[in-house]
């Protein structure tokens, strides 16, 4: 359990600070047809008892054996012998019971099983529920209003089909969806009246207590007033505007439709559910409220029930450490669990990866600042397998001083990624990763720095120490070069001068990796007192220029010139979101660890300058990372809508976004930013700190992986505890 006694260390009283109170955390619970079932579903319905049934072609069905993150099937219902033998054709919910319509009557299990109201349309396959148990069927043609098995009324539509019946008790009428136009029914003078002309229509419903009726057509929706009988314009600035269903739920308005559901917010926007990270099919053919605050929709290949639960983001934290601690611990390290068969977390294996060791440092951060908030001893164990992992990347190698990308037993190499780049280690027991890069370092130095700081562990503290003056001592040796097992420089490992100031001033690079050189060198300054770093750090930022290197604005950035050499331009065809989080984790050793308050007061405004150009990602780590340097404005409430809305499900599920007609995309540009507002992280893929958040869809993969929430989650909620501009809950 995490402990939340304790306030976070560095609580800054003038900067804003997110209060934790609970929040509508949305997630799905799935129920999948099998491959050999040949069903059609067609609605689900709940009971006031918290029952699911839905119907199908073959009558009614129950959802089986289904929870979060572990679908369940559906299976035949059985549960009255009863009903074996009718042929049943529509399924409603009349009080909060079920009702079920055959060839013969209108009936029901509940009410004592006293509802057997017989009727007169033989292929009757629509029902809706009325005053006093008097009920409204349709066979598409004609439509019968029958009670205590007498038919009332006889009639139909004119030439048009009926496709759908809804009854609002409010004002004790029944409306009736045509094809072609919308219609009611009048119990106390038994006729039919038509409300609207138009179409061709698709679905409808109409709020309890309002006279508006929406409209789904296959190109939007309009909303019908049913007092003045006045349409209003058609709305298609829709996530899709092929309309297969409607419903009112509380203050939200659900739509299904060929593209996955949506629901419409009062601020007028949309929450959109797409893929089968929410749905088992994006095609949408029923919407129906749920028990305990969920909303059931019927697709064509089961049924997705959207559950909502009151969490704060402490509760949320506590869910994502037992996904890491149970599903993403790999010899130490932050891993995926991939090769999953469609989203089964039973499958799969621990994946190695390029950067396990920056993701296992983001993570390791993380859980740095969560121990130097709730002095949690769980906290300090997984600091301390964390770091295990983090040191033997340094002795698993034939080089002192240059740590591995990975690690893993001997034997192994040809089924791991990148086969390449793995080599013997001298422990026969193990293989290592080679090509280490700047992404990695970086990342090692950001958390051996944390943890030297922040961890009141003598042991721990110590190592942390050695391993950033053996990593910087290695760096220094070469000339400002990380030296592979082969005696060359690693691709990216390079802060020489002459490698950094090599490239146009305008291309990221040179900026980056002063930065980032000058965050080493102070945090080993910083901890081992050793002159050689803060001398190799003046000499980098006066006599090679990347104090002004590092200082240039980033609206400078941008594309090398023609005349610039290969490198330069293949390394500046567009923004690398990788350079944001190498910026970021090396921010807090670049501030932090300033070597004199000028220095830290000029690199607050260079880290103010990157976040001004992050700002349109909302990027919930990077406004937080901000928050270090003590600013007042760095977007909180930006963070807490990236920690409260991203998805508790973390598997790569296809997503799909582009086609949507409520976003406005903007033209091709250098940031690569494609729309003007950023889509919510539980409507995109799952990404890490490292992408653009601006990609909108996953093509394929679908199911076969889950991220770690340890670097993605973890590292900016308990920074910002740590921080102080994050409370602790507040139930």
């Amino acid at each position: 359990m995490l402990n939340v006694s304790h306030v976070g260390a560095q609580s800054k009283a003038k900067q804003p600070v997110y209060q934790d109170t609970p929040f509508w955390q949305d997630y799905a619970v799935k129920y999948y047809l099998s491959k050999d079932q040949s069903i059609d579903l067609n609605a689900t319905y709940a009971d006031r008892n918290g029952n699911v049934l839905l119907f199908g072609s073959t009558g009614t069905l129950l959802p089986h054996d289904g929870q979060f993150l572990y679908p369940g099937s559906i299976i035949k219902d059985t549960k009255y012998r009863t009903s074996a033998p009718k042929k049943m054709a529509a399924l409603t919910s009349y009080q909060n019971q079920f009702v079920l319509l055959d060839d013969k009557a209108i009936l029901s299990h509940a009410f004592a099983g006293s509802i057997y109201s017989k009727h007169e349309l033989p292929k009757a396959n629509q029902v809706v529920g009325g005053k006093d148990f008097a009920f409204l069927i349709s066979d598409g043609s004609s439509l019968h209003w029958v009670k205590d098995s007498k038919t009332l009324f006889k009639g139909n539509l004119s030439g048009d089909q009926v496709l759908d019946l809804k009854y609002q008790a409010s004002s004790q009428t029944y409306f009736i969806l045509g094809k072609h136009g919308v219609y009611t029914f009048s119990p106390s003078s038994l006729s039919i009246s038509k409300l609207y002309a138009g179409g061709p229509l698709a679905a409808f419903d109409i709020a309890e207590k309002s006279s508006k009726v929406y409209l789904g057509m296959s190109d939007g929706y309009a909303v019908l007033d049913a007092s003045t009988k006045q349409v209003g314009e058609k709305q298609q600035k829709l996530p899709w505007t092929e309309i297969t269903a409607i419903k009112v739920i509380g203050d939200k308005v659900w739509f299904g439709s060929t593209k996955g559901a949506f629901a419409l917010k009062k601020d007028g926007k949309f929450d959109y559910y797409n893929g089968e990270r929410w749905l088992p099919s994006n095609v949408v053919k029923h919407i129906a409220e749920g028990p305990k605050n969920s909303v059931l929709i019927t697709t064509s290949a089961g049924l997705g029930q959207i559950c909502f639960k009151k969490m704060t983001l402490h509760e949320k934290a506590v869910f994502y450490d037992e996904q890491v601690r149970k599903r993403h611990i790999r010899n130490g390290f932050n891993a995926s669990l991939d090769g999953m068969q469609k989203g089964n977390l039973s499958t799969g294996y621990l994946a190695d990866s390029d950067n396990d060791g920056l993701w296992t440092s983001m993570y390791l951060g993380g859980e740095i600042f969560r121990y130097a908030v709730t002095k949690d001893p769980e906290a300090l164990q997984n600091c301390r397998e964390s770091l295990d992992a983090m040191e033997r990347l340094y002795k698993l190698t034939p080089v002192p001083g240059f740590p591995a990308r990975s690690f893993e037993r001997r034997g192994f190499i040809s089924s791991l990624s990148d086969p390449e780049r793995w080599q013997p280690s001298p422990d026969p027991e193990w293989d290592f990763k080679s090509t280490t890069s700047s992404d990695e370092v970086i990342g090692h130095i950001f958390a051996f720095g944390a943890m030297a700081e922040l961890v009141d562990d003598p042991d721990l503290k110590k190592r942390s120490i050695v391993l950033i003056d053996t990593l910087m001592s290695h760096i220094l040796k070469n000339d400002m070069y990380l030296i592979d097992f082969d005696g060359k420089p690693t691709m990216w490992g390079k802060w020489n001068p002459k490698y950094v100031n090599s490239f146009p001033t305008n291309v990221g690079d040179r900026k980056l990796n002063s930065s980032n050189i000058t965050a080493m060198l102070q945090t080993a300054y910083h901890f081992t007192k050793k002159e050689k770093y803060k001398q190799k750090a003046f000499e980098l930022l006066t006599k090679y220029g990347y104090y002004e290197n590092l200082m240039r604005p980033f609206s400078v950035l941008g594309r090398a010139g023609k005349d610039a050499d290969a490198h330069a331009q293949n390394m500046s065809d567009g923004w690398n979101h990788s350079d944001d989080e190498m910026y970021y984790v090396g921010y807090w050793g670049l501030y932090r660890y300033a070597f004199n308050d000028t220095l830290k007061a000029n690199f607050k405004k260079s880290i103010l300058d990157h976040w001004q150009i992050e700002r349109p990602e909302k990027e919930g780590a990077w406004n937080i990372f901000t928050a270090l340097t003590g600013t007042k404005q760095f977007d909180l409430n930006e963070a807490a809508w990236y920690l409260k809305e991203h998805p508790l499900d973390m598997i790569d599920w296809a997503i799909q976004n582009s086609h949507r007609k409520d976003i406005v995309k903007i033209p091709d540009n250098f940031r690569r930013q494609t729309t003007q507002e950023v889509l919510p992280p539980d409507e995109k893929p799952i990404m890490r700190h490292n992408a653009n958040q601006f990609n909108m869809d996953r093509n394929g993969g679908n199911g076969l992986s889950e991220h770690s929430a340890g670097d993605i989650w973890l590292l900016p909620y308990w920074l910002g505890r740590y921080l102080g501009v994050i409370s602790g809950p507040k139930n």
